[in-house]
């Protein structure tokens, strides 16, 4: 089977359940909480049924919610440095910062700053890694990859692949170009215009998830920039070549949070839902799922891991590892749509 079809497969079996279940619980996901096997538990040991909608990018979440109506979704994943637009807008509830095991937590990744918005708790982070170089070390030189410079060299030209996602994106072009992430305000940008569009020359394509780990895979690219853990170690079992580093000029480190959305009708149900998210076992289920994996955020979770999951996950490189990654860029409305732009300037590039 194919990645792709095996999404498609765990999409389709996501939306079959039994009909005897007493209750619904509506979900705006990323495709790792898709997978039966992280919802199935909660099910049964509700009675419910978690219905699920899978989206890319918080732009488009956020525009999901506000073509809906006030309680046709119970909770939502979403990028934790992206918690304060989503709050901002009056989309999600507050959460009882006392009912959630965050003392349990790799505490570099409490982004409190983002999930606590004045002294109230909106969401609660679940999961996290680091968008860097994914590469098939069998195909590529493992030294190059060492620095973001490589893919401007020209010896990968038409090797690349570009995750199409702008944040992070740009915040490793602006990285390579010696920009940190917090000062990626729109003067940097025109800074990485020049580079950005020479990757895009270089490169094979720009992919979402599924595209790039299909692209990986089946060897149509060698690099893929924007990649990282959550998009080979899925693949390990099948293919234990495709690899990732952190080069000399950092990584980004990525944090998804899972949040309550305000005007929900199911307000305990939600809660319970996030609370099973955030235990140790919830917590494993996600750090391994079927589309992605991911470092779970709570650190119970290696009780609940095999040794082989946490050697895949490189549990004990995490200390080091959180070291040297930055955070998301965080741009303000004026240059959020300005990233959006020179993204789209790319695309058609």
């Amino acid at each position: 089977m194919t990645i792709k079809q095996g999404c498609v497969t765990l999409a389709l079996l996501a939306g079959f359940a039994p009909a005897a279940y007493a209750e619904d619980l509506n979900a705006l996901i990323w495709c790792d909480h898709a997978d039966p096997a992280l919802l199935e538990p909660f099910e049964q040991a509700h009675d419910v049924r978690v219905n699920v909608k899978e989206y890319e990018g918080t732009a488009a979440g956020l525009t999901l919610l506000e073509q809906s109506r006030p309680g046709d979704w119970d909770v939502m994943v979403i990028d934790a440095v992206d918690v304060g637009r989503a709050v901002e807008r009056g989309f999600l509830a507050p959460l009882p910062a006392d009912q959630l095991p965050t003392a349990d937590f790799f505490p570099e990744v409490v982004l409190q700053d983002h999930t606590t918005i004045d002294g109230q708790t909106y969401a609660v982070t679940e999961k996290f890694g680091y968008n860097t170089l994914a590469f098939n070390k069998a195909k590529v030189d493992a030294a190059d990859m060492e620095s973001l410079g490589a893919l401007w060299s020209g010896k990968y030209d038409g090797r690349i692949a570009i995750y199409d996602y702008y944040l992070p994106v740009l915040g490793l072009v602006g990285l390579q170009d010696g920009i940190a992430t917090k000062d990626l305000d729109a003067a940097a940008l025109d800074k990485i215009r020049e580079p950005l569009m020479s990757l895009k020359a270089a490169s094979r394509q720009v992919s979402d998830v599924v595209a790039s780990q299909t692209a990986l895979a089946t060897g149509e690219v060698d690099v893929l920039i924007g990649g990282g853990e959550w998009l080979t170690a899925v693949l390990n079992a099948e293919n234990p070549d495709l690899d990732w580093t952190i080069p000399k000029e950092g990584g980004l480190l990525w944090a998804q949070s899972i949040a309550m959305v305000e005007g929900t009708e199911r307000p305990e149900l939600a809660l319970e839902f996030i609370k099973y998210i955030t235990s140790p076992e919830g917590q494993a289920r996600l750090a391994t799922s079927s589309c992605y994996w991911g470092m779970p955020v709570n650190k119970m979770a290696g009780d609940v891991l095999t040794d082989e999951q946490k050697a895949i996950l490189r549990w004990d490189d995490q200390a080091e590892y959180l070291s040297r990654a930055q955070l998301y860029p965080v741009p303000n409305a004026a240059t959020d749509t300005a990233m959006q732009d020179l993204w789209t300037e790319m695309l058609q590039n």
